[in-house]
């Protein structure tokens, strides 16, 4: 199973666009899948459902920092590198998309109040929103990258563009 399908699959089961993201790389982030669902929990619905940065586009952030972040806060350079890459994922996410935020996503109002209270995963949850095709497609947006970084790939240890 793709990254993508195991993405789809986790957040039609009720995990948040972040968690969904996030889970099917737990391993090669060296997180187990309780620490890798806690990290992303507050992530889901734009932000603790304040509705702004997508969770999909975090849950690749997540991934994005585990994998290739730097832990020396003083190296400009690779602080440098890894803004490079989160704007270039970002980028890929918007391309296709057209938007990084989840209440334009939903096509939902400016002006709208949500509460913290989830909805329920209801048919017409599903239907009426394209989170699991989200989540789906930032799955494959991390995937991609990961395969174009591995030895004998054409574009490893490239930037993105």
């Amino acid at each position: 199973m793709s990254k993508a399908d195991e993405a789809r699959e986790l957040f039609v089961e009720g995990a948040n666009c972040a968690q969904a993201v996030l889970l099917p790389f737990a391993r090669e982030c060296g997180l187990d899948n309780e620490t890798a669902l806690r990290l992303a929990a507050g992530f889901g619905g734009g932000m603790g459902r304040m509705r702004e940065v997508c969770g999909a586009l975090t849950g690749i952030f997540m991934v994005a920092g585990l994998l290739y972040g730097c832990s020396d806060f003083t190296d400009k350079d690779s602080k440098d590198a890894q803004y490079a890459l989160i704007q270039d994922l970002a980028r890929q996410f918007k391309a296709s998309t057209g938007t990084i935020i989840c209440r334009d996503l939903l096509n939902l109002p400016e002006t709208q109040v949500d509460t913290p209270v989830s909805e329920a995963r209801t048919a017409e949850y599903y239907r009426k929103r394209p989170c699991a095709d989200l989540v789906a497609l930032g799955a494959r947006i991390m995937e991609e990258y990961i395969a174009s970084r591995r030895p004998g790939s054409d574009t490893a240890g490239g930037t993105m563009g």
